[in-house]
């Protein structure tokens, strides 16, 4: 695996998921799984994820947790009539995925103006 500079990083053509990817360290199943949920209606359990993807539960499971710690998922609780719950994993509005990324950005970009 190569290191990318910062020049060879803004010199290529940057999508919004390869943004994800470096500003939250996202890997390629990662920002699948986000496209995935952004693509769905009403959300999608771990289990729909795993489905879809053809991957394994944990594999699906692992990913949501990665987007949900990044900010950029949130989960919500389903309860079942007869009692228990499940939960259901919803993309943030691009609104609010763009707010934070900018609000990382600028922290990293002080942090850098100090050291330099």
């Amino acid at each position: 695996m190569t290191v990318a500079s910062v020049r060879e990083d803004l010199e290529r053509d940057l999508g919004c998921l390869d943004l994800l990817g470096c500003v939250h360290g996202l890997n390629e199943r990662d920002q699948m799984v986000f496209q995935l949920l952004q693509q769905a209606e009403g959300g999608l359990t771990v289990d729909d994820v795993a489905d879809r993807l053809d991957c394994e539960r944990s594999t699906a499971y692992r990913s949501i947790s990665r987007l949900y710690e990044a900010g950029v998922v949130v989960l919500e609780q389903i309860n079942y009539d007869n009692g228990g719950y499940y939960y259901v994993y919803c993309p943030q509005t691009t609104e609010e995925v763009a707010h934070d990324m900018q609000r990382l950005l600028n922290d990293w970009y002080a942090d850098i103006g100090q050291l330099i």
